[in-house]
Formats: C-alpha cells, sequence, structure tokens
C-alpha cells in the first residue's frame, strides 16, 4: 500500500491498482499518447519495486541468423517504385532513443517523426544522465524520460529485466543509440536481437571500440592520417562498435583540420544519415544478406540495395 500511495501521488486519480508478482508490485501505465503526462517512478520499500511493464508482450525482433529474410512489405505484397504506397500499409513503429549528451541525433530524429519523412513515434528516452540536453529535450516535447542505468550510490535503480520490461510495456519496435555511452545490457540485446542500432563517428571497424566517443574519436583519426572519416551505423551486440554495418557516409579529413572542425563535418553528416537509416526502419526495408550483413533496400528503386 506504501508504494501505491507514492506513485498515486504522480498519477491522475483513480489510482492504478497493482498485481503482485513474487516481490514485484507492477503498476501498467495507460498507453500512449496519454503516457506523457506520466513520470517514471521507481519506489522501494520492503522489498516492493514500482515499475511500468506490461502484462502482454506484443513485440518484434528480427534474426540475423536467418538464411532468407523478407521485410514485411514484401510478404503482404506491397513493396514497388512508390515509397509511399509502402508507407501507407505498414505500421507505424514505436521508437526508443538512448542518449548521454545533447541528443542532437535524437532530436534529428525527433523531428523527422514530426513532419512526417520518419513513420515512427519516439514514445521513451533512456539516459544515464537525467539533467543532459537530451532529457531536457524530451521532457519539454512531452516523451517520458527513464534513467537507466541509475548512479552507483542508488540502491533503487532499474536492473536490465525492468528496463526490457518498461520497453516492452510501451510496445517499442526499434532502440536507436544516439550518444548513449554505457554499454548496453545482454538482456536488452536478446529481447531486441538485430533490432538495437547505434551511430559511431568514424568508419567502423576503424576507430571504434571501449574508449573511442566523442572528441577522442576525432583527434585519432587526425593523429593517424587518415583521409576520410565519417559516421557509421550498426547493429548492436554485446561488445562496444563490433556489430554488423548497416550505413556508412564519407567525410573528407582535410590537411589542416582541427578535431573539432571535422567533429562539425562528420556531425552534419550523422543527422542526414540517421535519419535515412531510421526511415528505412520504420518502413521495413531492411533485409539480411545470406551471410547476416543488413542491407537498405531503396524506396524509389524496389531491387537496388545498399
Amino acid at each position: 500500500m506504501e508504494a501505491q500511495n507514492i506513485i498515486s501521488g504522480f498519477c491522475p486519480k483513480p489510482a492504478v491498482p497493482s498485481i503482485r508478482v513474487g516481490k514485484t508490485s507492477i503498476f501498467k501505465l495507460p498507453p500512449s499518447p496519454s503516457l506523457s503526462s506520466y513520470r517514471f517512478v521507481q519506489y522501494q520499500s520492503q522489498k516492493w519495486v514500482s515499475l511500468v511493464v506490461c502484462n502482454s508482450i506484443s513485440y518484434k525482433a528480427c534474426s540475423r541468423n536467418r538464411t532468407e529474410y523478407r521485410s514485411n512489405a514484401e510478404q503482404v505484397g506491397i513493396v514497388g517504385s512508390e515509397g509511399d504506397e509502402i508507407r501507407d500499409q505498414v505500421r507505424r513503429k514505436k521508437l526508443a532513443i538512448f542518449v548521454s549528451g545533447g541528443g542532437s541525433n535524437f532530436r534529428s530524429i525527433h523531428e523527422a517523426s514530426l513532419r512526417g519523412s520518419v513513420h515512427g513515434d519516439v514514445v521513451v528516452l533512456v539516459t544515464n544522465r537525467s539533467e543532459c540536453g537530451g532529457a531536457a529535450y524530451a521532457r519539454n516535447n512531452g516523451i517520458p524520460v527513464v534513467l537507466y542505468p541509475a548512479a552507483k550510490d542508488d540502491s533503487n535503480g532499474l536492473s536490465p529485466s525492468d528496463l526490457v520490461n518498461i520497453l516492452r510495456g510501451l510496445e517499442v519496435d526499434f532502440v536507436l543509440l544516439a550518444g548513449y555511452l554505457k554499454l548496453i545490457p545482454a538482456e536488452l540485446i536478446r529481447a531486441y536481437e538485430s533490432s538495437i542500432i547505434n551511430i559511431h563517428p568514424s568508419l567502423l571497424p576503424a576507430f571504434g571500440g571501449k574508449g573511442y566517443y566523442g572528441m577522442k574519436v576525432h583527434r585519432a583519426v587526425i593523429a593517424s592520417g587518415a583521409r576520410y572519416s565519417g559516421p557509421t551505423i550498426h547493429i548492436v551486440d554485446e561488445h562496444y562498435d563490433t556489430g554488423r554495418i548497416l550505413a556508412q557516409h564519407v567525410v573528407p579529413v582535410l590537411a589542416n583540420d582541427t578535431a573539432e572542425e571535422l567533429a562539425a563535418r562528420v556531425l552534419k553528416e550523422e543527422h542526414q544519415l540517421y535519419v535515412e537509416v531510421v526511415e528505412a526502419l520504420c518502413e521495413d526495408r531492411i533485409i539480411w544478406r545470406e551471410d547476416g550483413v543488413p542491407l537498405i533496400r531503396s524506396k524509389e528503386n524496389p531491387d537496388q540495395l545498399y
């Protein structure tokens, strides 16, 4: 009852009933769009934890281990030369975005969703820094914010399975990492196999891995003498920057570039590339080669892959 009273202080009356499963009290929030009026609250007392979860699991994850894959659009026979024909018949996707900083890629994707080029909606932002710029933007735009992982001294933080339950409860289709600096837990990788993507500011597999993030990447690129750099979007696995590559844009490294100048040039390409890839995800235009490499089907010409 104590935990239920706490949660009801943040939610409209009447209070949502709880269902006890073992030591966990489950509070079910109403579905979107009213979700933006709620705060995700976690409270622990006498081993009772309030979490946002779902009672009926409904999500889709495609497997890169399939030897043959056809997109949903192909299966229902609607792939054609007109991209709009596909969009009209493909279900609008639900997106979760993870950030640790300013979230400029997050903003680009959200703005593309609002103007209609991305056939999907950002339903939640996950961050390890509750006061970062990305979290502030989300709150200002009515997007729920989830803190994961919590600070080390916070004993009430979400577990990986809690995070998975939250995303499933929101019926998230794809998880998009946009400058999220924490390693994704294995539980989430397994729950959303081949449905989590990340953007990295170099041409992977060069200048990737643990410790390569932000300005450190651009300094390393310049110091190496590399003539080209650019963003890479890849499928996320259980290691840093090692998943299959989905898309890349090439950016020249100029002779007298500073790390800041190169970073600005790469970031501009990131914003464009990420939106293009999310458009393809939401329109079911990702297919898988027999060796497990993901490819993007052109909207204008379905026979063209890149």
